[in-house]
């Protein structure tokens, strides 16, 4: 694909793209056939310091900007990879770095960094609230030094594959709270002690292979001191990492988007039918051309929604508008790509139908395009709540 413009973070890219070529499409397809976790890609991504650069240097990160995280994520997904395998620790350890304690910074992030300890699991979602997080249903009810929890989490993924997970729980009854989103708190779960004491992990098998799960508690104690900031203001807590998470999958998406195009401008130059390559008919040109211009406007969106979220404004309709916009455009992308392939978009060895698996996730998670439409109706075109 033709650079369109100078991309930052260059050098960065490069050693990304060096380290994403030791995992070819074969080592992927395997572990699709499986359902298996790719531990050692996720162990390499780990040992090169990528996972842990949005983590300050005192603890052992790179102490690198969002920016230069979405420019990493976005080369492993266009040099064909998945990133959903290890992208969330990037955006779930900034709960832990804004709102915890000195001595839980100093306990956990070191390790974090390290690769010693994987902070892979989001306990956010539940089978009876979905997206309307203030209705969730799990409980921390505090017993001396500890708190109790009690309840169960859904589409928690790598669940399985974490030593620790950030886990969110009401600690006031909603109907004692004055706002809704008030009385829920965050926690700093041992998933290791917890394994052992009432918490069960059951995998979902999904189109995908993502390694998502269910959680069941059932009075699985959480000492105290692994409450992160104050209680009962948890759920502020994780809003304020959700524009670092659109954004991250954002550039997730613009990658993907990369990648699909790529692969079908190729093929469309090398397959002939009739006496002629099939790129040059327009019905194949058209919506390849079409997904590069949407992707870039995604591009250009992630980039500003970094931008204003490095500078501590408020970010929130870019962040959104961003996952939007390159969500789509991965979309648009996976569509022409598997049409311009026909029937070989099909085949396994192509690489194209998991691929297309894949991206289609991001018109879902995590927040779908229709909440994210509802959003920008409400927050900045200044209509009606509509839910």
């Amino acid at each position: 694909m033709a650079a369109a413009a100078s991309l930052e973070y260059q050098d960065i890219r490069d050693e990304v793209r060096k380290l994403c070529a030791q995992f070819p499409g074969e080592y992927w397809r395997q572990l699709d056939r499986e359902m298996a976790y790719p531990s050692a890609f996720v162990k390499a991504l780990s040992e090169a310091g990528y996972l842990a650069a949005l983590i300050p240097e005192e603890y052992g990160g790179a102490g690198l900007p969002l920016s230069a995280a979405a420019a990493i994520l976005e080369e492993v997904q266009q040099a064909g990879c998945n990133g959903g395998a290890c992208h969330a620790q990037m955006y779930i350890m900034g709960a832990l770095l804004r709102h915890g304690s000195d001595k839980q910074r100093r306990a956990y992030l070191p390790k974090i960094a390290s690769g010693e300890l994987r902070l892979q699991a989001f306990g956010v979602t539940e089978p009876t609230s979905g997206t309307d997080t203030s209705s969730l249903q799990t409980t921390a009810v505090r017993d001396g030094d500890h708190y109790v929890v009690n309840g169960q989490k859904i589409w928690t993924s790598r669940a399985e594959h974490s030593d620790l997970m950030l886990l969110l729980a009401r600690t006031t009854p909603k109907e004692q709270v004055a706002k809704r989103t008030e009385g829920l708190s965050v926690f700093l779960l041992d998933m290791r002690e917890a394994r052992q004491a009432g918490m069960t992990i059951r995998p979902i098998r999904t189109m995908m292979n993502h390694s998502t799960t269910e959680v069941f508690f059932d009075n699985v104690r959480v000492p105290a001191e692994n409450l992160v900031g104050e209680e009962g203001k948890g759920f502020r807590y994780v809003l304020s990492g959700m524009n670092a998470e659109r954004i991250l999958i954002a550039a997730e998406c613009v990658g993907d988007a990369k990648w699909f195009i790529d692969k079908a401008s190729a093929y469309s130059r090398e397959r002939v039918v009739f006496g002629r390559p099939i790129g040059q008919n327009q019905g194949v040109q058209f919506p390849i051309a079409k997904a590069y211009a949407q992707m870039r406007a995604g591009e250009l969106m992630v980039r500003e929604a970094a931008r204003l979220f490095e500078a501590g404004a408020d970010c929130g309709a870019e962040a959104n508008m961003a996952k939007l916009l390159a969500a789509d455009a991965s979309w648009a992308a996976a569509e022409a790509c598997v049409q311009t392939h026909g029937g070989f978009g099909f085949a396994e060895e192509y690489d194209v139908e998991r691929k297309f698996r894949e991206t289609r996730l991001y018109q879902v998670a995590p927040i779908s395009t229709n909440l994210i439409l509802s959003y920008i109706a409400e927050h900045v075109l200044g209509m009606p709540r509509s839910y």
